[in-house]
């Protein structure tokens, strides 16, 4: 038994990360100090938390530390612990979106312009982030007009002729270095170009094309003509899109936010080469300390995002230098965190802070009326099935198996209409063979409930249970009920051809809800949660082992040809059952391999 009190005492006075977890051994927070002395005693030992650390310290069962030799590996070991375990106490980026970038891969001998969303130090030069996916493929297809550069994966070298050129070089759109006659000088002119053009250096390229573009009409090439015009306007359509907003010419972030009670909107302006190229927003809620928030903030945003060379902040956070210091690390060049008191910067900051604002009361007016739509949702729900009251807690159960082998079950939790997945809870079936989805079910519930009466993880029951499945389901369930003196109503979710909630079924009848009311919306809301979650289960389970079935026993069987009969026949019994004919059906089953499977089992029955 870990002893919280005695491991207090033994603690170090030094640089490191410590890890909070709960009496299941999951991680639930994990911070740094620069003494895990001071820092981790503070939550045992002082009673004026606010209410969230409350609730985290009274859940702690168990806690570890690492110890580093100073503060910055401490941030950087935070940072990837985070990552890693994404614990329900620390401050998440639940936005895993990243946005593209153009990169510019100036390692390889004739480089390539691609759109990515990742930034790696592999000696590219990267372009963005860019906020508008259209205007990106919009500046892409644009180069590959103006530049014949290639966009083969292609490991071409000069003087190594690799196959025949494809088609854009005989449509003129690519110089086709993979003939080995390219000569790089020439084509690391054009790209040195496309950087120009990228970094927002046009006029030399609209001049260049504003000859061309006169020539041809003096030559009474019309149609080139015009083709040199709409390249030229395309360019100043970009150029109006890259207003210059500061004159320093570098790469920027610049970082506001606005507080409201205890929710928090950050907003990002991106600026590059002294433009503002687009801006992004972080909604957070509970905030206790802004001042923490940002701090965490931006270390696990730039763990995986381009670094400009300036952030640009509202105001001073605690850990400033060492992040900076951190960010430098990770950028392999120094990076200098700004608060400005006046100027450019400063306007900037405000008219970031204005959005942020803005956004932030969007945001808030939203969850009202989703919040009111939940209410009413439920108060129909009531109505609808003549509930003595509004169902405030909803337990849905779904029961899947895995190709037709491996059982199991999965609850999700719905509290005032709003999922609550700290409660949500997965079962591996342990006693039903074969399929048996009634069976399943009720095992699923009576361990449920025999958790409520001995654990206090479950001391408050449903006021109403959700089955993904029919009458057999309900009813199954309604035993289990019945056995454990409980009385609490059940409801059958009913899915159509297309796996769609169709109706409910309620006191063994089929009810039709109007599809466009919140009630409806609310339980396919619901039975779409519970599908999801016992599908997760799934993908976890087959990452870890694969199943086992009596066809691992047939010669030319591999994995590849096990699932496709999975797959197709649904389970093992309907195999044991096929012809050799229906056996040549599936995907990648040829005669021989389908004799052997229609061999196996048929001596099996014989014997």
């Amino acid at each position: 038994m870990f002893d919280i009190k005695e491991a207090l005492k033994n603690l170090p006075n030094s640089p490191g990360v410590y890890i909070m977890k709960d009496e299941n051994g999951e991680i639930i927070y994990v911070g740094k100090a620069v003494s895990l002395k001071n820092r981790v005693r503070q939550y045992f030992q002082s009673k004026n938390h606010p209410p969230k650390v409350k609730v985290m310290v009274s859940q702690v069962k168990e806690f570890e530390y690492v110890l580093t030799d100073n503060e910055l590996e401490a941030l950087i070991l935070e940072c990837n612990l985070i990552k890693k375990h994404k614990p329900k106490y620390n401050i998440l980026l639940k936005d895993d979106k990243h946005y593209p970038y153009i990169k510019v891969t100036l390692k390889e001998e004739y480089p390539r312009v691609l759109i990515v969303r990742k930034i790696e130090k592999d000696g590219a030069k990267y372009f963005g982030p860019f906020t508008d996916t259209s205007a990106v493929r919009e500046i892409i297809m644009i180069i590959k007009k103006l530049f014949k550069i290639r966009n083969c994966n292609k490991n071409v070298s000069f003087g190594v002729k690799i196959g025949r050129p494809c088609l854009n070089y005989h449509i003129g759109l690519c110089l086709a270095p993979c003939k080995g006659d390219v000569k790089r000088e020439e084509y690391m002119d054009m790209i040195n170009r496309i950087v120009n053009f990228l970094e927002g250096k046009n006029d030399d390229i609209i001049k260049e094309l504003e000859q061309k573009m006169i020539k041809a009409s003096e030559n009474l090439e019309f149609e080139r003509a015009a083709e040199f015009r709409d390249k030229i306007n395309a360019i100043k359509k970009i150029q109006q899109k890259q207003k210059i907003i500061s004159y320093d010419l570098e790469d920027e972030d610049v970082i506001a936010f606005v507080k409201d009670d205890s929710s928090v909107c950050i907003q990002m302006f991106y600026i590059r080469s002294g433009k503002l190229l687009g801006s992004k927003n972080f909604y957070f809620e509970d905030v206790d300390n802004v001042d923490e928030l940002l701090n965490q903030f931006i270390v696990q945003y730039y763990a995986e995002e381009y670094i400009p060379k300036n952030i640009v902040l509202q105001e001073d956070i605690s850990k400033i230098n060492i992040i900076e210091l951190y960010l430098s690390r990770q950028k392999g060049s120094k990076v200098k965190i700004k608060v400005p008191k006046k100027g450019d910067k400063l306007e900037l900051v405000e008219m970031a802070k204005k959005n942020a604002r803005a956004i932030l009361n969007q945001i808030k007016e939203k969850i009202i009326k989703e919040r009111q739509k939940t209410i009413e949702a439920l108060k129909e729900l009531k109505e609808i099935l003549g509930l003595s009251k509004v169902p405030e807690r909803i337990e849905a159960y779904d029961i899947s198996n895995i190709s037709g082998v491996d059982m199991v079950g999965s609850m999700v939790v719905f509290e005032n209409g709003k999922e609550a997945k700290k409660e949500y809870r997965r079962f591996r079936i342990k006693y039903v063979k074969g399929q048996n989805d009634y069976a399943a079910m009720k095992e699923v519930l009576k361990r449920r409930f025999n958790r409520y009466l001995k654990d206090d993880k479950f001391c408050r029951l449903p006021d109403l249970i959700m089955i993904d499945g029919g009458l057999a389901h309900v009813n199954a369930a309604k035993e289990v009920l019945q056995e454990f003196g409980f009385n609490i109503a059940v409801v059958g979710m009913v899915k159509d051809e297309r796996h769609k909630t169709r109706a409910i079924i309620y006191n063994d009848e089929n009810v039709f809800i109007y599809k466009d009311s919140n009630a409806f919306k609310l339980i396919y809301k619901i039975q779409e949660e519970v599908h999801r979650f016992a599908l997760e289960y799934h993908r976890k389970l087959r990452s870890k082992s694969v199943v086992k079935s009596e066809l691992d026993e047939i010669e030319g069987i591999g994995l590849k040809r096990k699932k496709e009969l999975l797959k197709h026949f649904k389970n093992i019994e309907n195999i044991k059952k096929a012809t050799i004919d229906e056996l040549l059906e599936v995907n990648g089953i040829n005669k021989g391999v389908a004799e052997k499977i229609y061999e196996y089992f048929h001596k099996l029955k014989k014997s």
